[in-house]
């Protein structure tokens, strides 16, 4: 039977606050705490991050495996992924919350050596050069080729979530949250110059070998996880995980990314 929709939604009870370093966030949480009590993230409903979109994405890793929702209060700098914050209310305020599925990438990096790498990335995995020298990167996708060579400071592969952050700081495209869509956007391409990236299904495999490495040394990172001296790196959407975070229904994150094709500043 579906949900009573003149049913109001239930108010959260048990409740986890966890907080960045930062003083702020400190002084947050101890207001929050001595107001609504904690409890430990496992026994909670829902968990309440306060810091800012750094410590927002660190929470999205620790807490993913409890599949417990995530409402992030901005206690930093911009707080892209965070609600505003106020002590007043709360409770109600994550009831009414709109609630949001991300899905991670997955990275198998392959290093020198025989090191491998796996890690996700809710925002991009990033192909950077090393050293001096241009990376030249191979790509192919879903083990087809579509570029013998790229060369290029790196390559961003982003998420919708993503797309705000490092991948338009390339010029890549901003993607609608809910899009079954990934960008590929070069960083700082030589070769082929006026080439500005692509915008693939989210279905799709990515496949990078690095050309000339021991040269052209190349890292790869997923999020926060490096590996260094790349010889091929693995790029998918992971469906078996997931995130679900929730925003004030005033202040979604869907409103959020179409905000910001239309910011100039």
């Amino acid at each position: 039977m579906d949900p009573d929709p003149d049913r109001p939604p239930a108010v959260p009870e048990a409740i986890a606050f966890v907080a960045s370093g930062a003083k702020s966030a400190q002084e947050a949480r101890t207001e929050l705490v001595d107001r609504y009590g904690n409890v430990p993230p496992d026994e909670a409903e829902v968990i309440v991050a306060l810091g800012g979109d750094g410590f927002m994405l660190e929470s999205m890793h620790r807490y993913m495996a409890l599949q417990t929702p995530i409402f992030g209060m901005n206690r930093g700098t911009i707080g892209f992924l965070m609600n505003t914050y106020e002590a007043e209310d709360l409770p109600h305020r994550l009831a009414r919350g709109q609630h949001q599925i991300l899905r991670p990438l997955r990275m198998t990096a392959n290093s020198d050596g025989g090191n491998r790498l796996d890690a996700v990335a809710f925002n991009e995995v990033s192909m950077l050069r090393q050293e001096r020298q241009a990376a030249k990167l191979r790509l192919f996708i879903n083990d087809r080729e579509r570029m013998e060579e790229l060369i290029c400071d790196g390559i961003i592969v982003s998420t919708a979530a993503g797309s705000t952050a490092y991948n338009l700081s390339a010029h890549g495209p901003i993607i609608p949250i809910g899009s079954p869509l990934l960008a590929l956007t070069p960083i700082s391409a030589f070769r082929p110059r006026r080439w500005r990236g692509a915008l693939l299904p989210s279905s799709v495999k990515i496949r990078v070998e690095v050309n000339e490495r021991w040269k052209r040394p190349v890292s790869a990172v997923a999020d926060h996880n490096e590996a260094r001296n790349v010889t091929d790196v693995e790029i998918r959407e992971d469906p078996d995980s997931h995130v679900e975070l929730v925003f004030d229904a005033d202040h979604n994150l869907e409103e959020r990314i179409l905000t910001e094709q239309f910011a100039f500043g």
